[in-house]
């Protein structure tokens, strides 16, 4: 069996070499994922106005009503205001992403605590 390991040369393993380098700078905090956020508060809104108009039979009955009575022009003037408001609502998460991410490359080294919080 030894004769099987007898050409094999072996490095001399050193505990520098084997230890990773680590960063010198603190790692940048996490960010908040404000998409996320918005797009949760727009969905739980559309929800509550959901459920707020058709939990009640009246009510459900009107909104039925209401639906049925739409012409084509108030049809199509009502999407182009919802696809106006996506829009909008996605502008507004691109600047927030820009801030950030703007904000995010200020910060100096000297401004991050040692788990990532902001000293300022």
């Amino acid at each position: 069996m030894s004769s099987d390991l007898a050409g094999v040369e072996y490095a001399a393993i050193t505990p520098a070499a084997s230890t990773p380098e680590l960063p010198s700078t603190a790692p940048t905090p996490p960010r908040t994922r404000w998409a996320a956020i918005i797009w949760g508060a727009i969905f739980a809104a559309i929800a509550v106005v959901a459920i707020g108009l058709l939990a009640d039979g009246r009510r459900s009955d009107d909104v039925s009503d209401w639906i049925l009575s739409l012409t084509p022009a108030s049809i199509t003037a009502m999407a182009l205001l919802a696809l106006g408001g996506i829009v909008l609502i996605c502008g507004a998460i691109g600047l927030i992403r820009r801030v950030q991410r703007r904000a995010a490359a200020s910060w100096s080294p000297s401004q991050r605590g040692v788990d990532g919080d902001t000293l300022a």
